[in-house]
């Protein structure tokens, strides 16, 4: 079954469904919808992507407006999705927990806006009331009952009216308390409290989760939502302890025998009062620019996060108004989702190939019918190894879901096996690389395949685009279609031959003028002086990445004494380890290494030497980096600190000297940071520590 794109536009009307009557359309989409909402909810394993569903749930109530006699009380439109399983016993809620009606772009929401006032004026109340604004989190929803201060119960959302008793299961997550703290101006704890929030796996949770199920040779969940009401949905809690989820509080319920409240703002101030955890996010607005400007900016940086947003709610703040504008049956007029464009995708895989890397890797992609997802169309996606591809059993005319996030590369989760044919089979990974024919190898142990030709003709290009790219000497213009060009007219066959390139040559070859030849030839010259690190960086050499070949170029401080590097003398560098070790000296006493080393040396490349250890203050400082810092990438953050002496690690210890945390920093290393005693740097206060 498939579902246009809902998109932004304004005319989802009969157009979108023309070629099926109304009626049989109008029942198989409540079906789909139905069938969808059973795979989500209760079996955690979504058939539909939340793009399709949202198109699937437009389509059905532009039919049910145009044609109202088609509409049903029982149709999904009109219903909270969710079910029970039979795991839990069943809950009824002390008020329903409704859903959200959803808007797809700023035209959508001022409307939306524009109604809310239409309606609080028809009640009777003039003006623009203060509306407030919430990251839409992507987990699933809860509700915490508290009895003087002792969590008594906890339920999913369900159905809406009845829900899942997880209480044991929610006992086991250390973000949610158990027992409510005084609050510090002596009042006291109310007889009864429910809480509602989104229950979510955090991503470095996540991550870390998947990590381990690969290695276990299980199957890797598609997306935090998924892994975080799985791991909820255990049958035992001793797994839900281990799987770090947390929560976002993000209304109050009931409360009986405590404070009232004229705003939403004060709920949930009141709650972290109570020692519930709010999302800092959560302000109350004044204009539709300030909306506006904050649902542009989250959408921006969503993935600066470390949990999964789907979206902005904004909501009245006025509780009284609430009360006189009401809900329908299925969400309340006061409040609105608005969908960030989909992460995630269905379309149709056409083909899986495999990629040579620099290093011999060889990686299987999936070649794809143009799909638009996060924010950009996207016809291929990376399928990791050969493993992934047999645990998602993906194959060449699946329709398969397809995930990309922010700029990280697109991935296929798996495949939707009700799409399927009977004559589909199981995709292979070839036994000889497609670009040399050398039968490729598997190293014990390994999960990646390698064509070990070190002549593979893709090796050779990728190590020329690696050695040039902005991350090591910043080459431009020297993409693959350049380096392609380059070797095939035997110009180059090495990143070494890049520095005896002639203009004159350069002339001779297609579609060169002389104002590109130039440029190129400028931009090689400017690469020598390129710190060391770069350099190190950009010889492809195996395991060495960015910390260790700072680390490395810090020690020897110039590539010639790196040539003399040991075992035993590089494995003594905090930060390198003996894998490292090895692979660098490996290299540089291979004929080749040396001998590329030897020549880029003699070229002049990597005169600008490194910072070496013990020459700044910040000389053996260890920091880690986390959040975003406005005019600086994460990357040259770290890239700062690097050339003032200092180590930056990916983790908080008892070791690092400080947490630079910018906007939105990841919640788990504050945390730990905080437990530690490590100090807490802001942005300013780094911009400070690099200006002294």
């Amino acid at each position: 079954m498939s579902f246009k794109d809902n998109g932004a536009d304004e005319d989802r009307g009969l157009s979108e469904f023309q070629e099926i009557a109304p009626k049989e359309r109008v029942l198989e989409l409540r079906l789909a919808i139905q069938r969808a909402n059973f795979a989500y909810y209760m079996l955690d394993s979504p058939e539909l992507t939340d793009a399709d569903f949202d198109t699937a749930m437009a389509e059905l109530k532009a039919i049910e407006a145009s044609f109202p006699e088609l509409d049903d009380p029982d149709s999904p439109s009109h219903k909270v999705g969710g079910g029970i399983s039979p795991l839990f016993s069943s809950v009824t809620h002390l008020s329903p927990m409704m859903s959200l009606d959803n808007v797809f772009d700023q035209g959508e929401l001022l409307r939306w806006i524009g109604r809310l006032d239409r309606s609080l004026e028809a009640a009777g109340s003039a003006g623009s009331p203060p509306l407030f604004f919430e990251l839409k989190i992507d987990g699933l929803a809860v509700s915490l009952l508290y009895r003087n201060g002792i969590l008594e119960r906890a339920a999913t959302r369900g159905d809406g009216v009845v829900g899942e008793d997880v209480t044991m299961n929610v006992m086991t997550i250390k973000a949610i308390p158990k027992v409510l703290k005084e609050r510090g101006d002596g009042g006291t704890v109310p007889e009864i409290l429910e809480v509602r929030g989104e229950l979510y796996m955090p991503i470095s949770a996540f991550d870390a989760l998947n990590k381990n199920r690969q290695e276990q040779g299980q199957g890797r969940f598609a997306n935090p939502r998924n892994a975080a009401a799985g791991s909820l949905r255990q049958k035992d809690p001793k797994v839900t302890a281990t799987r770090g989820l947390s929560l976002w509080c993000y209304q109050l319920g009931e409360c009986i025998g405590g404070p009232s409240f004229e705003t939403h703002h004060q709920t949930l101030e009141y709650l972290k009062e109570m020692g519930f955890p709010v999302n800092e996010v959560a302000q109350c607005v004044n204009s539709q620019s300030e909306i506006e400007e904050l649902v542009a900016y989250y959408e921006e940086h969503r993935h600066d996060l470390d949990y999964d947003i789907d979206g902005a709610v904004i909501k009245l703040d006025d509780l009284s108004l609430r009360e006189k504008i009401g809900s329908t049956a299925r969400a309340p007029r006061w409040a609105i989702a608005y969908k960030f464009p989909p992460q995630e995708r269905t379309t149709k895989l056409i083909d899986i190939l495999v990629s040579i890397g620099k290093s011999g890797k060889a990686t299987p992609y999936a070649v794809l019918e143009p799909v638009f997802v996060g924010g950009s169309t996207v016809q291929m996606a990376t399928l990791h190894n050969q493993d992934q591809v047999a645990i998602k059993d993906v194959r060449p005319g699946d329709v398969v879901v397809v995930r990309k996030a922010g700029d990280v590369i697109p991935e296929v989760i798996g495949a939707v096996p009700t799409e399927r044919g009977p004559d589909s089979l199981p995709w292979s990974f070839p036994k000889l690389c497609p670009e040399c024919g050398t039968p490729f190898i598997r190293p014990e142990g390994e999960s990646d395949t390698y064509c070990p030709n070190f002549d593979c003709p893709a090796q050779v290009l990728q190590r020329i685009v690696h050695f040039a790219a902005r991350g090591c000497m910043r080459i431009e213009g020297l993409g693959e279609k350049r380096v392609a060009q380059l070797i095939k007219a035997h110009l180059v066959s090495t990143p070494a031959d890049l520095y005896s390139l002639d203009r004159e040559e350069l002339l001779k070859l297609p579609n060169t003028k002389e104002k590109m030849a130039d440029s190129l030839i400028a931009q090689i010259t400017a690469s020598k002086e390129r710190p060391i690190s770069k350099v190190i960086l950009g010889l492809s050499i195996k395991h060495v990445g960015e910390s260790a070949a700072s680390l490395i170029a810090d020690r020897y401080g110039t590539l010639s004494a790196a040539l003399d590097a040991n075992v035993a003398e590089l494995s003594q560098i905090d930060g390198v380890g003996e894998a490292i070790a090895g692979s660098f000296v490996q290299y540089v006493q291979s004929n080749w290494g040396k001998t590329q080393i030897e020549r880029l040396v003699a070229a002049g490349v990597g005169r600008s030497v490194s910072v070496v250890v013990g020459t700044t203050a910040l000389a053996g400082r260890s920091y880690v980096v986390t959040g975003t810092i406005s005019d600086m990438t994460r990357e040259e953050v770290e890239s700062r600190l690097r050339e003032h002496g200092a180590k930056v690690t990916s983790s908080v210890s008892s070791a690092t000297t400080a947490l630079i945390a910018g906007f939105a920093p990841g919640a788990s290393k504050v945390s730990k940071a905080q437990k530690l005693g490590v100090v807490i740097l802001t942005e300013e206060d780094l911009k400070a520590l690099l200006a002294n």
